[in-house]
């Protein structure tokens, strides 16, 4: 079976450019894809809240836990509403990239785009590091397969990404609509069992003291901080209008109204049962799991699909990555930020290339911090925070530059989100900063530079190919056709051999055959099967008492280009061996070397003529 039946059965048969409206969603599916991170959030927003408050303030902690919460909730209802009016003047997709880049100039739009790509490599690690430590909660003999586990959970996302948007929306949204499901019934079940007394507290709860440190303002801040991560998954929909079904951007806009309605049910009710049932950040159970023990049982079927739905639910939270990076690298790679692979789409109309990068740092990231979440969260809302602010402070420009419809009114409203987030950026740095968030404000720096320097090689490329004056290009045309000398390197006179003079034959009658004399034998063997074939190409024979084959080559061709006149050239034509990728190591390789020695010598052309050994 060759490479390309294993492909097709992995990742599906390839899809034609007429098809991509076809794999575009709606807003059921949409949903489910760019707003399972934000979804998820609930599943670990609440404990790293508490994880804060609880080591100080003990059983005071959940009445201004609720009060953080409520606080996030806020903000995040006034990015929903600053981010509608980002998709209506952006539906080309990019989200702060796009604003930054048309409204604040170079620097600010590529500082916003770091800031989404690292947020969005960290989001597959914690997402994937959170669904494990969810699987591990539930069966706690997995502990020890915690990383390999993480890094299975990826391949797998990965894979499904690669299958194209519609079947990733399809095999991704239902487990999203489950947990969504799961936890409305939990919190419905809870809050019931509470009103008529039911509900047992965690037992943690337990072991909590009583007396409590003081609710000092900081203490408010960093749990803020720790808390936002919940909001992480927001900008993903402005990102990725072109991947919607038209209308575009009303089915964009829609789903984002649908995400802030189910965030603020269920993100508010969990952390309304973490007060009601008095759970407390434990190493071997989640919040969650805490909470489904207390209201269902912790060996009752229902505490087993909670556990189940939410690792579900974390997993398929990278796909909110999975959608938004891709498209962002592609909007850089376009402009000459980013490698231009990234902008390529492949066989089923994704962008593989910005997928698998993704997989490849997000794993990097996993092995690196052990898979830990606790030390993962706080190198995630830095970057992300800071493009909000950047596409926000955009938005007030773009606005007062257009100033078409009620522009005052909607300059007002990214302008207070443009404020609010540049707060709680400043929070999460403060708060944060020897916690790990200067590790993201380094890589952010670092992106910026790398793309910067990617930016100015395209740009000397460029300047380098282009053709200024039509006068002076038509100059360098030749309409007589230029000579041309031929050098083929031999060691020996077989059939790659006679493939490769026949082939020169055809490009020209100057030809020279070039043969290095290591070994007296196997150059005596050669000459002689060289005169009993009769060929009539001049042969030069050159010794190499040191064994330097490809320098004696070098050299006789640096001579040879000091001997052409104007409008010459010098064609080094050499036989390759193609084998099997296993047999490879067994050859030398000598025409890959050549070449990469070669390739830097103008007036240089070089022809390699493939000989399959297929055996």
């Amino acid at each position: 079976m060759n490479a390309n039946s294993w492909k097709y059965r992995l990742l599906g048969k390839p899809l034609k450019s007429s098809e991509l409206e076809s794999q575009k969603y709606g807003v059921i599916w949409g949903l489910p894809v760019l707003s399972s991170d934000a979804i998820s959030s609930v599943a670990y927003a609440c404990e790293e809240i508490l994880l804060v408050f609880i080591p100080i303030l003990a059983l005071a902690s959940y009445t201004p836990m609720l009060g953080v919460a409520g606080a996030i909730i806020a903000l995040l209802l006034m990015l929903i509403l600053c981010y509608r009016q980002v998709i209506d003047a952006y539906p080309q997709g990019g989200g702060a990239y796009s604003v930054a880049r048309e409204n604040l100039g170079r620097i600010p739009s590529l500082v916003a785009a770091s800031g989404l790509i690292i947020g969005y490599v960290l989001t597959i690690a914690v997402s994937s590091c959170s669904g494990a430590a969810a699987v591990t909660s539930a069966l706690p003999a997995m502990a020890p397969f915690k990383v390999p586990m993480i890094v299975a959970f990826i391949v797998i996302m990965t894979v499904g990404n690669l299958r194209g948007l519609r079947e990733s929306s399809k095999v991704f949204g239902l487990p999203t609509y489950f947990f969504v499901a799961s936890v409305l019934i939990m919190i419905v079940v809870g809050v019931v069992k509470s009103a008529l007394g039911m509900l047992e507290p965690a037992a943690q709860a337990a072991e909590l003291s009583q007396t409590a440190g003081d609710l000092t303002l900081f203490l408010v801040l960093r749990a803020f901080s720790s808390g936002c991560s919940a909001l992480t998954g927001v900008e993903a929909i402005s990102n990725s209008v072109p991947n919607f079904a038209q209308p575009a951007r009303k089915n964009a806009k829609a789903t984002l109204n649908l995400l802030g309605l189910i965030v603020l049910v269920i993100f508010g009710g969990v952390c309304v049962l973490a007060l009601l049932c008095r759970v407390a950040p434990s190493p071997d159970l989640t919040i969650i799991a805490q909470i489904a023990t207390s209201v269902f049982g912790g060996n009752s079927i229902m505490f087993y699909v909670i556990q189940i739905a939410t690792a579900l639910i974390l997993l398929l939270a990278a796909n909110t990555a999975y959608n938004g990076m891709p498209q962002l690298m592609s909007l850089l790679s376009q402009d000459g930020f980013l490698p231009k692979r990234f902008s390529d789409k492949g066989s089923r109309l994704v962008y593989s290339n910005g997928i698998l990068f993704a997989s490849v740092f997000a794993v990097v990231l996993v092995v690196a911090f052990a898979g830990d979440t606790h030390l993962l969260i706080p190198l995630y809302a830095a970057g992300v925070f800071l493009s909000f602010t950047i596409a926000q402070g955009g938005m007030v420009v773009h606005w007062r530059r257009h100033r078409s419809g009620p522009w005052m009114r909607r300059a007002c409203i990214n302008g207070f989100g443009a404020v609010v987030t540049a707060l709680v950026l400043c929070v999460i740095v403060a708060t944060n900063f020897l916690a790990g968030a200067w590790i993201s404000l380094v890589a952010i720096g670092a992106t910026v530079a790398l793309m910067a320097v990617i930016n100015r090689h395209y740009r000397d490329v460029h300047e380098c190919l282009m053709i200024r004056d039509d006068e002076k290009a038509r100059s360098l045309l030749l309409f007589d056709v230029p000579r041309t000398h031929v050098i083929i390197p031999a060691h020996a006179v077989n059939r790659p051999f006679i493939k490769t003079l026949n082939y020169a034959r055809s490009l020209s009658s100057d030809i020279e055959v070039y043969h290095v004399k290591v070994s007296a034998a196997a150059t005596r063997r050669f000459k002689a099967d060289y005169q009993r074939l009769g060929i009539d190409a001049p042969l030069v024979i050159e010794k190499a008492p040191y064994r330097n084959v490809n320098e004696m080559l070098i050299n006789h061709v640096d001579d040879r280009l000091g001997r052409l006149q104007r409008h010459e050239t010098l064609t080094i034509v050499m036989p390759q061996l193609v084998t099997k990728l296993w047999q490879m190591p067994l050859h030398n390789q000598t025409t890959l070397l050549l070449e990469s020695s070669l390739l830097e010598r103008r007036d240089v052309a070089l022809v390699t003529i493939p000989y399959l050994i297929d055996t």
